[in-house]
């Protein structure tokens, strides 16, 4: 006799393994024995019905033929058995029973049967029925594992991108913190170089300031006797007189008076400059000092200079007390929100300028006031052409600029927002209507607290929207 030759697909398959349970050993070595010449098939048998469970977990059988009436365990419960433990709860159970009524062999289908044979079957039957229900428990496990690779990769690719973007996060962070570092150090080693730069100028100006004074009254005092030799001796010489002539003395006189009068304008010009990049820089003020807020406002459009040429510049300052604060840097704060409403003016034209609200002039508008609880505000607006409400959302975030390449780093508002906010325990917002300009709005404590200063939580740039009677606003370009 040949030997049996196998499924052509059961070279791929693992081994079968079966577990027999019926209560007669009997029947497990008859079963044993239809299989005996199935290389690929392994008999194992348990005539405990008690112990089936533990043997089937022990064992992980591809397929259980299970016999229905034994001692100790109805057969139908222990499917249910077998349903309920995580081991078995997928294994494929074949009846095998002498009863072959219809409503018994429903009912083990309902418990959780997945096939029913007669006692004995005929073994090709019985083998063909072996295959199928491992191929198919096989496969299942197969699909099951490959189900859970995918699970755990998704898992481990989502703990990886999760892993990145907070990798990502602490890079940006680390950027955020080396660009404000290197930027307040340039901006302390502007304020050095300023405050040298006033020092240095400072005293030959006044110098000259001061002796203009002398000048102008020797030049008086040399154009009177002039003026009384010219009384007492009408008919001067001829070299004199030629010499008169030359010089136009009429003219000169007056020119030299006037000149003096420019000298004296332009000196007070430097002095007042000067006095500006002192209180801006305020290098000697690193310290927490009450100042007034105006003269940090005035100096800062003192120093933007030729950048507000062809803006109208409207002031309205209230009744300030003089504000707890850390000046330069507060003066930075001011610079950066003016600068910002100065290139958003930068494009209007007077025509166009005039359709926001009939200004012949692009507007900047700065104002200060007290609240009723004695906090003070600062009011930085514009007639530009506003912010979107997209752009609001995000102005105060580092790096965000609406300017071409090139054309800055984006931190200027988010310095801002630092030195407000983080620093001196205050608030900055921004109202806009999109073609109605914006207004910054800083609110500041009189006096700060000795505690250490605790970063505000709230997101300060919320986009709302400016109340009609407000000062219309700009295009941000940080």
């Amino acid at each position: 006799m040949s030997e049996p030759i196998p499924p052509q697909n059961a070279i791929d398959q693992p081994p079968i393994i079966v577990l027999v349970v019926d209560d007669q050993p009997i029947i497990g070595e008859s079963i044993r024995r239809l299989l005996d010449s199935e290389t690929d098939i392994e008999v194992h048998s348990c005539s405990d019905p008690t112990l089936a469970l533990s043997t089937a977990s022990e064992l992980s059988p591809s397929v259980i033929l299970q016999d229905l009436v034994m001692p100790d365990v109805d057969g139908l419960m222990l499917i249910q058995f077998f349903r309920a433990h995580p081991k078995t709860k997928d294994t494929p159970i074949i009846v095998l029973s002498a009863n072959d009524a219809a409503e018994t062999k429903a009912t083990a289908f309902t418990v959780g049967a997945n096939d029913y044979l007669v006692k004995l079957p005929d073994p090709i039957e019985l083998i063909a029925r072996l295959r199928y229900h491992a191929a198919a428990y096989h496969n299942f496990l197969k699909s099951y594992q490959a189900e859970q690779t995918l699970a755990d990769n998704k898992v481990l690719e989502q703990r990886v991108e999760a892993r990145t973007a907070e990798l990502r996060l602490a890079l940006e962070n680390l950027k955020q913190a080396q660009t404000k570092l290197i930027h307040n150090e340039r901006m302390s080693s502007m304020g050095r170089l300023v405050a040298g730069i006033a020092h240095e100028v400072n005293n030959p100006i006044n110098f000259i300031y001061g002796n203009l004074n002398y000048m102008s009254s020797y030049v008086q005092d040399l154009l009177a006797l002039i003026q009384l030799y010219q009384a007492h001796y009408p008919t001067p010489a001829d070299p004199i007189c030629e010499k008169l002539e030359d010089l136009d003395l009429e003219f000169t006189s007056s020119d030299l008076l006037s000149s003096l009068v420019s000298m004296r304008s332009g000196a007070q010009r430097i002095r007042n400059l000067v006095l500006s990049l002192r209180n801006f820089a305020r290098f000697d003020e690193a310290e927490v000092k009450r100042v007034n807020l105006h003269d940090g406002l005035d100096s800062t459009l003192a120093m933007l200079g030729s950048e507000i040429d062809g803006i109208d510049i409207r002031k309205d300052y209230g009744d300030l007390p003089l504000v707890e604060c850390y000046a330069s840097q507060l003066n930075q704060a001011f610079m950066h929100l003016i600068r910002n409403a100065i290139d958003a003016l930068s494009g209007l034209s007077s025509s166009s300028s005039e359709s926001f609200g009939g200004d012949k002039l692009p507007l900047l508008h700065i104002s200060t006031s007290v609240t009723e609880d004695g906090r003070v505000m600062v009011w930085i607006a514009d007639n530009g052409p506003g912010i979107l409400p997209e752009i609001q959302e995000r102005i105060f975030d580092p790096f965000f600029t609406t300017k071409d390449v090139g054309g800055g780093a984006g931190l200027g508002l988010s310095i801002s927002y630092q030195i407000v906010i983080e620093q001196h325990r205050g608030k900055l917002k921004c109202y806009s209507v999109p073609g109605q300009g914006a207004k910054f709005v800083i609110e500041l404590p009189v006096e700060l607290e000795k505690q250490a200063i605790a970063p505000d939580t709230s997101k300060a740039a919320s986009a709302k929207t400016a109340p009609a009677s407000t000062v219309k606003a700009s295009t941000v370009k940080v």
